[in-house]
């Protein structure tokens, strides 16, 4: 065979082959192309989908972790820097202000003290319309011909108290703190002479808003 002749054989060969795979069907080009980009692509994803599942998941318990922590040293905070009966308590800034002599007791929102219990019609709500609370400035019952609705006291070993509620017992120099139970009522406080520092008189009235800007964290 001469040169001429064995290269127009190789020509043709690759000819042949070229033809073959111009005259393939689009339809199994098609499918060759789909299983390799949506299958392939859709495992990945779901891979993606558990693993952002399991973060999610992660931060959660994480961000429940943490507040129950922050609502631990918020209230250790309170206990510790406000339920001591030492006058020494009362810090320098608080000393200028107008004092007056009462008698103190302890009330919760039960039974005990208000004759409701959870589930009753204005459970946990005050003379005033605010819900009952102990934070930094907390709902506290006082006479409102002594104490108007509004009026912000220092209790020394309670901290600020907020005259938010009245009670048929609670007339004269007599006022009622606020406690979340029974046991805090008689540990921390129970009844005593008490010399409070009148920070502001109120005005008669006092609404939820006013009380959630008081405890916003400053």
């Amino acid at each position: 065979m001469t040169k001429s002749n064995h290269f127009a054989s190789h020509l043709a060969a690759i000819f042949a082959v070229a033809m073959i795979v111009l005259f393939v069907p689009s339809s199994t080009k098609a499918e060759m192309t789909e299983s390799y980009t949506i299958e392939h692509p859709d495992e990945k994803m779901q891979s993606v989908d558990v693993l952002t599942t399991l973060l999610l998941e992660d931060r959660d318990l994480m961000l429940q972790a943490k507040t129950m922590a922050e609502n631990e040293y918020t209230h250790n905070y309170i206990a510790a820097r406000l339920l001591s009966s030492d006058p020494s308590a009362v810090p320098d800034h608080i000393k200028s202000y107008p004092t007056k002599a009462v008698t103190a007791t302890g009330y919760t929102a039960g039974e005990e003290s208000t004759g409701k219990n959870p589930g009753d019609d204005l459970y946990g709500i005050t003379f005033s319309g605010v819900e009952v609370v102990r934070d930094t400035y907390s709902t506290i019952a006082a006479d409102p011909d002594i104490f108007p609705i509004g009026s912000i006291l220092f209790i020394p070993g309670y901290g600020y108290g907020v005259v938010a509620d009245t009670g048929s017992a609670i007339k004269g120099n007599i006022i009622d703190l606020y406690y979340d139970t029974v046991d805090e009522v008689f540990n921390e406080w129970g009844k005593q002479q008490v010399k409070v520092y009148v920070i502001k008189e109120g005005e008669g009235t006092f609404t939820e808003e006013e009380l959630l800007a008081l405890n916003e964290p400053k």
